[in-house]
């Protein structure tokens, strides 16, 4: 077993606990996806208990979407724990742009080495310095318009960058893979983009933060395809999408993927 398929099968067989600061408008998809992928979900925040919590965790992910006033506190200390014993942790830097909270903070997120940055093209291009954002969580870029960016991001924060999109691309500065797989259903659910967030932190649980992005982008990705094919619509489709990252085969993982 190799690349991709290895990545699944580690994730399902150490069952890594995943420590998400994430939107509340997201958490239940969250936690139901890391379930269905085998890993394990925890999801605490407030300044009091997060850092001390996070001990047990495996990887931390910390998403900026529906940011509250105790998410932006319990933050930075979180971070600060994770790292200082040497723990993996994710940056999703949801809808940040024109929020004068989120904005600044992902910047300083940014530079605190997380493995991986996951975002959509306006958001890499606004912590690339390079845009000012989209319309709250939608893009207004493509992932390839942000292609640049990302690769000056990745090199300048020493983090892998995945962006997503119809193609997503990710790169660590040097190696750049492309993924073409993927539904458009899943632009009509809200929180996949915050679930392959989730999914991207258990897989760097288990592999290199370059892997780990290339292999969590796929999952999601091919299992979003097989879902769809057989969903009426969104709410189908949101059923089908957990039941097909619980279902699908490391192997059928990897040889589903549509390299760009």
């Amino acid at each position: 077993m190799s690349g991709v398929a290895s990545v699944v099968d580690a994730v399902r067989s150490a069952a890594p606990l995943v420590h998400c600061i994430t939107a509340t408008v997201s958490m239940n998809l969250v936690a139901d996806a890391l379930l269905a992928t085998g890993a394990r979900p925890m999801m605490t925040e407030t300044e009091a208990e997060a850092p001390v919590v996070d001990a047990v965790a495996d990887v931390l992910l910390i998403n900026l979407g529906t940011l509250s006033a105790d998410g932006a506190a319990g933050i930075p200390p979180t971070v600060a724990a994770a790292r200082d014993r040497g723990a993996p942790w994710v940056l999703d830097p949801a809808a940040i742009g024109r929020g004068p909270v989120r904005t600044p903070l992902a910047h300083e997120l940014a530079g605190r080495g997380p493995a991986v940055i996951r975002g959509n093209a306006s958001e890499i291009l606004v912590l690339a310095r390079a845009g000012e954002g989209g319309r709250g969580a939608d893009s207004t870029a493509r992932p390839e318009d942000a292609a640049a960016a990302a690769a000056s991001l990745a090199r300048a924060s020493g983090s892998v960058v995945a962006v997503s999109g119809p193609v997503d691309v990710i790169t660590d500065g040097d190696r750049v893979r492309r993924i073409a797989s993927g539904s458009p259903l899943l632009t009509r659910v809200t929180g996949t983009g915050c679930a392959l967030g989730g999914l991207t932190a258990a897989c760097c649980a288990v592999a290199d933060p370059f892997e780990a992005a290339v292999a969590a982008t796929a999952w999601l990705t091919g299992a979003s395809e097989r879902a769809a094919a057989a969903s009426r619509g969104p709410g189908s489709f949101r059923v089908g999408l957990l039941d097909e990252l619980f279902l699908v085969t490391p192997a059928e993982v990897e040889g589903g993927v549509r390299w760009g």
